[in-house]
C-alpha cells in the first residue's frame, strides 16, 4: 500500500488511514483504509496523536518498515502493562518480583529474533502517537533501539539478552512515582524533580535481587540517567565509571523521549533529535557511540515529505543503510509549487550538490497531497 507520514496538524477531509492504530491493550484506535472526516481529525487531535500514515497515490511502491511485526509489538506491550501495572499497585518496593525475569525474558527473545532477523538493522521512528500509557511505549520502544546499537556494536546474543533487559526495565522505577507527576503538563517544581530522579535508584531496588534479571540489567536502571561529564543523576559518576551499556540506553531513552509526542510538547522528528543529541558529543554522550548511533537512525524515514535545496518538493522512498542521511527522494513538486505530471526520483546519495531544506514542515505538501 502507498503511504505518507502526515502530521496530525495537517490532515485534510477525504484523506484515508493507512495504517490501523492500536491502543495498549491491543484495541484499535483507527483501523485502515477510513475517510477521515472533520469530527475524526478532532478526535486525533484530542487523543495527542503527532503523525499518522495516510494512502497516497503519489507514494506508491515505497515501502514504510516496521521494526517489529504487529503481534510481537502488541505482546509486548501487553506484557509490560501487566507487570509495570502490579508493581504500581505496590505502595513500597518489596521482594518478589519473580515474574519479571521469567516474562520479559520470554519478550526480549521475541524481540531480538525480530531485530535479528532483518537484512540490516536500522532505528526507524516506531511510535510518534498517543503520549496515553507514554512508559509502556517508551520502554519497548527504548528497548528495540538498543537492540539495534547492541547489534551494530557487535555484541552476541547473551549479551543483547541482557542489554535488552536493562532497556525494557530502565525506568521501571517509575512506577513507584506518582502519576500526577509523570503526567504533569507544567515544569515539574524542584521537589518533583528531585521525586522523579528518585526513579533511578527505586529501578535497581527494583531489580539488583531478583532471580531472572542480571545485575548489569539493574545498573541499567542506576545509571541511564548519568552523563559523561559527571552532570547526570543519581550519583553524578562519570567517564567509564558509567556501564557501556547503561550509555547506549541512555542514548537511545534521549532519542525516544524527544521524537514521542509528551502532553508538554510535541514530538521531534528524527533529525531534529540527532542534532540534539550531537550537541553532547564528547560532554554527555560518548562520541564514537553517538556516531553509531547516528549512522544506524533513518533520520529522514520512507513516507516523510521534504523539500530540497533546488525548491522541489518530494517525500522520501528508501534510504541507504550506509548513508542514511542522504536518501532517494520522489519529487512530486517542482520549484514554482506546480505539481508534476510524472514524478521522478534523486537519489541524494549521488546529488551531492543537493540536499534536504525542509522536512514535514513544507508549505508545498497540502497542495498535492492526493485524497
Amino acid at each position: 500500500m502507498a503511504l505518507r507520514l502526515v502530521p496530525v496538524r495537517k490532515l485534510q477531509e477525504g484523506m484515508r488511514s493507512g495504517k490501523k492504530m492500536y491502543s495498549d491493550e491491543g484495541v484499535i484506535l483507527l483501523s485502515d483504509g477510513v475517510e477521515l472526516t472533520p469530527p475524526l481529525i478532532r478526535r486525533l487531535v484530542e487523543l495527542d496523536i503527532g503523525y499518522i500514515h495516510i494512502e497516497d497515490g503519489l507514494t506508491e511502491g515505497i515501502h514504510i518498515p516496521e521494526m517489529l511485526h504487529e503481534e510481537t509489538r502488541r505482546s509486548a506491550l501487553q506484557n509490560i502493562r501487566k507487570n509495570f501495572q502490579r508493581l504500581s499497585e505496590s505502595s513500597k518496593i518489596k521482594k518478589g518480583y519473580a515474574y519479571l525475569g521469567k516474562d520479559f525474558t520470554k519478550v526480549m527473545e521475541a524481540i531480538l529474533n525480530d531485530v535479528s532477523s532483518q537484512e540490516e538493522s536500522m532505528i526507524f521512528l516506531m511510535d510518534m502517537n498517543t503520549s496515553d500509557h507514554y512508559l509502556y511505549k517508551h520502554s519497548l520502544n527504548v528497548c528495540v533501539y538498543t537492540i539495534v546499537l547492541g547489534i551494530a556494536g557487535g555484541y552476541t546474543e547473551e549479551q543483547l539478552i541482557v542489554l535488552g533487559l536493562g532497556a525494557l526495565l530502565h525506568d521501571i522505577g517509575k512506577m513507584q512515582m506518582p502519576r500526577r507527576v509523570l503526567a504533569k503538563p507544567q515544569k515539574l517544581t524542584d521537589e518533583e524533580f528531585k521525586l522523579i530522579q528518585a526513579h533511578t535508584e527505586i529501578g535497581y531496588k527494583i531489580l539488583k535481587d531478583e532471580p531472572g534479571i542480571p545485575l548489569l540489567a539493574a545498573h541499567c536502571a542506576f545509571q541511564h540517567h548519568e552523563r559523561l561529564n559527571g552532570s547526570g543523576y543519581p550519583r553524578g559518576i562519570q567517564g567509564n565509571d558509567i556501564h557501556e551499556y547503561a550509555q547506549w540506553v541512555a542514548l537511545a531513552d534521549s532519542y525516544d523521549a524527544m521524537t514521542s509526542h509528551r502532553v508538554y510538547r510535541p514530538a521531534m522528528l528524527p533529525h531534529q533529535a540527532v542534532e540534539v543529541l550531537y550537541t553532547g558529543s564528547g560532554t554527555l554522550y560518548d562520541q564514537k557511540k553517538l556516531e553509531l548511533f547516528r549512522d544506524k537512525v533513518a533520520i529522514y524515514p520512507p513516507g516523510l515529505t521534504v523539500k530540497l535545496s533546488t525548491g522541489e518538493t518530494g517525500v522520501v522512498s528508501s534510504i541507504h543503510t550506509s548513508t542514511p542521511h542522504r536518501p532517494v527522494v520522489r519529487i512530486f513538486g517542482d520549484a514554482e509549487g506546480q505539481r508534476l505530471q510524472t514524478p521522478y526520483e534523486i537519489d541524494l546519495a549521488k546529488a551531492l550538490s543537493v540536499i534536504i531544506t525542509d522536512v514535514d514542515g513544507a508549505d508545498a505538501e497540502s497542495t498535492f497531497l492526493e485524497h
